[in-house]
């Protein structure tokens, strides 16, 4: 059995990737053998499992790559059930191509914003370039930093509606939980109580990508 592989990608910083990526990576690693794989030259995915304490670390290897994210994917394919690269947050280089190109499965996350969501529009474009040379690969966008009761966020599904990728039904809502999970080099599958809700969104997610 060879890993289930997913490129976390945006071409916009900030839209939550490496939030997406890290407690996704939890989640998953409770079903199997996971590795995230770090190909943002900023190293967000590493620095946070960087702040794990040797007593706690974080539940599942991360790694850097410096150059071509394909070759690791690669590498690691055998030896995991699930695989997680973090995307650099732009298309001039090749690597998010190469990523995607290696993945089975694309998440898009997005903020509920005008501007995020004219960002998304070139990766899109991107993504359906990619489905044409690799025909299996699914692509899906994460509403993320959702606010339920702003017309901007409500108004998302709509507005996500006119691409011709899909929107997952699972969101991400605004919550400090999820920065504080961050500053501690865990996952709010770490934090008992506090995480609760935060992992009833993640383990969503998870059950809409895998269908049971």
């Amino acid at each position: 059995m060879t890993a289930t592989v997913f490129a976390i990608a945006n071409q916009k910083g900030g839209s939550g990737k490496t939030t997406l990526t890290m407690n996704l990576a939890a989640g998953l690693g409770q079903r199997g053998r996971t590795l995230v794989i770090d190909a943002d030259p900023q190293g967000s995915a590493v620095q946070w499992s960087g702040l794990a304490p040797e007593s706690r670390p974080f539940p599942v290897p991360v790694i850097a790559v410096g150059g071509h994210p394909g070759r690791e994917v690669e590498h690691f394919r055998a030896d995991y059930d699930y695989i997680l690269i973090d995307c650099p947050p732009s298309l001039e280089t090749d690597h998010t191509h190469k990523a995607m190109l290696a993945s089975d499965t694309v998440l898009i996350p997005v903020l509920p914003s005008p501007v995020d969501l004219w960002a998304s529009m070139n990766l899109a474009d991107t993504v359906a370039s990619i489905q044409q040379q690799r025909p299996g690969l699914e692509a899906y966008f994460v509403v993320n930093q959702l606010e339920p009761r702003s017309a901007l966020s409500r108004a998302m599904q709509s507005a996500l509606a006119e691409f011709d990728i899909p929107a997952l039904e699972s969101n991400i809502r605004r919550r400090a939980v999820y920065r504080n999970a961050a500053m501690e080099g865990r996952s709010v599958f770490c934090l008992g109580r506090q995480g609760e809700t935060a992992r009833a969104e993640i383990t969503n997610l998870i059950g809409e990508v895998f269908p049971s």
